[in-house]
C-alpha cells in the first residue's frame, strides 16, 4: 500500500512538472498536496525538483501548512477553556435530571481574565455553582441555551449560551454573549438548556450505541469505536474496518437500529463500580479514561460505559438514516448519520430529487433505472454516430488543408489551427493528410475551453531526419505545455492559446534548422 502510495504521487508530481512546461518554480499547493495526501516530505519533492532543475516555493508550501493546521484546530474533537485561571469550587451538574435550574454566578471572564461583571453586548464565559447544561466530552458536543435575570436592565439580563465547555475535569463554562443587562458575580439566575437541540443530540448520541452495536453484528467483533462527533445535526462515528462498507450492508445496519427503535425499549442507567460493569458486559471505549465509578448505559441490546445524556426509550430516536460512509485513514471508516426530524426531512429530501429525476426523464419513479438504462444506452450510440461524423467531417477537411503544404528545403510541411476538434478529429486529420501528402510534415493545432492540444505527423520516409516529438515539442513549449509520442505521431497540450498562431509561424524555420 505504501509503494502504490508513493507511485501515486509520483505520477502527480510528474504531471504537475509537465504542466507547467519551462516554468522553473513547482508551486507549493502542489507540494503540500503531495505532502497532504500521498505522504511525501518537502524535502522528497525538493530531490526530484533538483533532478530537473525546478525549485519549491516552500513560502507557498508553509502557507498551505499553516493552513491546514489551523483547520485542523478548529475541527477539533474537543475544545476547552483551561485558559481560564479558575480555583473555585466544582460545578454541580444536573443535567440528567432537568434541563433548567436556579444556579448561582460564581465566576466571570472576559477575553480570558476574570472580571467582576458583563456588560450587554460582551463576549464572555460563565461560571455556575450548579448548571443542567452538559459540557463537551465524549463526543458530545456542549449544550446551547440562556441564563435569565429579572431586575437588573430595562428588560431584565439574558446571556445567550452558544457552548458549553470544561475549563476543569469538574467546572463548566458557559459560552457566550451578554444580550440584555448586566451579569454580576453572586447573581442568582435561571439556567435553561435549548431543549430542542438537547433532544437532537440526545437522539444522536442514543442511536450511536446502536449503531456500534449493529456494525460490529454485521461486519464483525473486530469493528471498535475510533471517535465520535455527536451534535444536533447528526452523528458522525468513526470505527476500525479495513473495506468500504457495501449499500447492502449499511441496508442491514439501518434495519437492525430501526428495528430497536420500533421496539421501543427503556433506556437503563446505572452507576457501578468499573470492574463490576466490566464483568456486566459494558463495551469499555480505547483510550477513554475511567474512574473508579462509571455510569452504564443500557438501551435496545447496547450496553456500553458512557457518560453523555440520552432518550429515556429507544422509540425517542424516531427513525435512523445514514447518508455517508467513506474512508478517514487506513484501515478506519467513517459513518455519518441522522435521526428523528432531521432523518425525515433527509427522506424527504431524497424522494423529491427521486421524483424530480422520474419527471425530467419522464418515468415513473418505479421504472426509473430501465429508463436510465435506455438513455444510457441512446446516448452511446449518439456518440458512436458523432464519432462517425467527426471522421468524416475531418477527412474532408484534411483533403482541403493539403493544398496549403509548403516546400521547405525539398519536404513538404503542413500546418494549421482547427479548432474545435478533439483529439480522436486530430489524429484522424493527421493520418488522412500523411496519406494525401505521401511525404512531408504535419502539425495541428486545436483551441478549446482555454486549452490548446497539438498533433504532429512524420511521413515514414522523413523519421530519419525529423522526429514527430521534437516537432511536437518545440511548437508546445511557446503554448505552455510539454509533449512527445512515437517518431512519426505525436501529441501535446499547453495552456496559452494566445500564443499558438506564432508558434505555428515558427515551424518553417525550426524545420529549415533540422533539414
Amino acid at each position: 500500500r505504501f509503494f502504490e502510495t508513493i507511485a501515486h504521487g509520483m505520477t502527480l508530481l510528474e504531471g504537475a512538472l509537465a504542466a507547467q512546461g519551462s516554468g522553473k518554480v513547482l508551486d507549493g499547493e502542489t507540494a503540500f498536496k503531495l505532502h497532504d495526501t500521498f505522504g511525501f516530505p518537502l524535502d522528497l519533492t525538493a530531490d526530484v525538483c533538483r533532478e530537473r532543475g525546478v525549485t519549491v516555493d516552500e513560502a507557498a508550501f508553509d502557507r498551505a501548512m499553516n493552513r491546514q493546521r489551523e483547520q485542523a484546530r478548529a475541527a477539533g474533537k474537543f475544545k476547552t477553556g483551561t485558559a481560564l485561571d479558575y480555583s473555585g469550587e466544582a460545578t454541580g451538574f444536573h443535567g440528567y435530571e432537568g434541563l433548567t435550574r436556579s444556579a448561582r454566578v460564581v465566576a466571570l471572564y472576559r477575553d480570558g481574565a476574570a472580571v467582576p461583571h458583563l456588560a450587554a453586548g460582551e463576549r464572555g464565559v460563565v461560571v455556575l455553582d450548579h448548571t443542567p447544561f452538559y459540557a463537551e466530552s465524549g463526543g458530545q458536543v456542549g449544550d446551547r441555551g440562556q441564563l435569565t435575570a429579572d431586575g437588573q436592565g430595562a428588560d431584565g439580563t439574558l446571556f445567550e449560551i452558544d457552548d458549553t465547555l470544561k475549563i476543569q475535569a469538574d467546572v463548566f463554562g458557559h459560552h457566550g454573549v451578554l444580550s440584555s443587562g448586566v451579569l454580576q458575580g453572586g447573581d442568582e439566575v435561571q439556567a435553561s438548556v435549548d431543549i430542542a437541540s438537547r433532544h437532537r443530540i440526545m437522539r444522536n448520541h442514543s442511536v450511536t450505541h446502536l449503531m456500534h452495536k449493529a456494525l460490529r453484528e454485521v461486519l464483525g467483533a473486530h469493528v471498535q469505536q475510533k471517535g465520535s462527533l455527536v451534535d444536533a445535526e447528526r452523528t458522525r462515528f468513526d470505527f476500525s474496518h479495513n473495506a468500504p462498507v457495501t449499500s447492502q450492508q449499511i441496508q442491514e445496519i439501518e434495519a437492525k437500529v430501526n428495528a430497536e427503535i420500533l421496539l421501543n425499549a427503556p433506556t437503563q442507567v446505572r452507576v457501578l463500580p468499573f470492574d463490576e460493569a466490566a464483568k456486566s458486559g459494558a463495551v469499555a471505549l480505547f483510550g477513554e479514561k475511567y474512574g473508579d465509578s462509571v455510569r452504564v448505559l443500557d438501551i435496545g441490546t447496547s450496553r456500553e460505559l458512557c457518560g453523555g445524556t440520552h432518550v429515556a426509550r429507544t422509540g425517542d430516536i424516531g427513525l435512523f438514516k445514514v447518508f455517508s460512509e467513506g474512508s478517514v485513514a487506513a484501515g478506519i471508516r467513517r459513518i455519518e448519520a441522522v435521526t428523528g426530524d432531521v432523518a425525515l426531512a433527509h427522506v424527504q429530501q431524497l424522494l423529491d430529487t427521486l421524483n424530480r429525476a422520474a419527471t425530467m426523464v419522464r418515468s415513473p419513479v418505479a421504472e426509473l433505472p430501465e429508463r436510465i438504462g435506455q438513455l444510457q444506452e441512446q446516448s452511446r450510440g449518439l456518440e458512436r454516430e458523432l464519432g462517425q461524423i467527426k471522421a468524416k467531417l475531418a477527412s474532408s477537411h484534411g483533403d482541403d488543408l493539403a493544398d496549403r503544404a509548403v516546400d521547405v528545403g525539398g519536404v513538404r510541411v503542413l500546418t494549421a489551427r482547427v479548432d474545435g476538434f478533439d483529439a480522436k478529429a486530430l489524429r484522424a486529420t493527421v493520418d488522412q493528410l500523411k496519406a494525401r501528402l505521401k511525404s512531408g510534415l504535419i502539425v495541428l493545432a486545436a483551441v478549446s475551453d482555454g486549452r490548446v492540444q497539438l498533433v504532429a505527423g512524420v511521413t515514414a520516409d522523413l523519421v530519419g531526419r525529423v522526429k514527430a516529438g521534437d516537432l511536437v515539442g518545440h511548437v508546445a513549449g511557446q503554448v505552455g505545455g510539454k509533449g512527445g509520442g512515437k517518431p512519426d505521431f505525436a501529441m501535446a497540450g499547453g495552456s496559452n492559446p494566445a500564443g499558438v498562431d506564432k508558434a505555428l509561424e515558427s515551424v518553417r524555420t525550426w524545420v529549415e534548422q533540422r533539414l
